[in-house]
């Protein structure tokens, strides 16, 4: 079995599904404060709007685990998003959501607000997903052949 697979088979027996359903809905809350707070709302327009992008990255700080939040030094912090047109040209574009200078020069406080607004979006991001999936595997029926 996968380390994945069991991290979340660890996880699940840890926390129930309703328990998800809290924390979703806590994360969401915090997510569209988060939204207004670090000025995302100035470039799109209805949060919402926001799980439309394919991503959401962030540029001059770590979103690794082990160095969360770390500054990239002589790097400028800046949330961009990932849009993807099937039909354009050039199928993935990069859209800047907000900049907010050197990276070693913005309040801390800010920048840690920057992060956690990238980490709760793909929370929420693996949400979807997972409802996603588990719609299509519907199509499939109950039965196991």
């Amino acid at each position: 079995m996968s380390s994945a697979l069991d991290r979340l088979k660890n996880l699940t027996h840890k926390i129930s599904i309703s328990s998800y359903e809290l924390v979703r809905k806590e994360n969401l809350s915090i997510l569209k404060k988060l939204f207004v707070e670090i000025g995302i709302n100035k470039k799109v327009d209805a949060f919402e709007d926001i799980f439309e992008f394919k991503a959401i990255n962030l540029s001059g700080a770590s979103l690794l685990e082990e160095n969360l939040g770390e500054i990239k030094e002589g790097k400028y912090l800046q949330v961009l998003a990932i849009s993807y047109d099937k039909t354009a040209k050039v199928k993935s574009k990069n859209i800047s959501l907000a900049y907010f200078g050197r990276a070693e020069n913005v309040d801390v406080a800010l920048k840690n607000r920057v992060v956690e607004f990238i980490i709760r979006y793909r929370f929420e991001k693996s949400f979807m997903t997972l409802e996603h999936y588990n719609d299509m595997l519907s199509s499939f029926g109950t039965k196991s052949e």
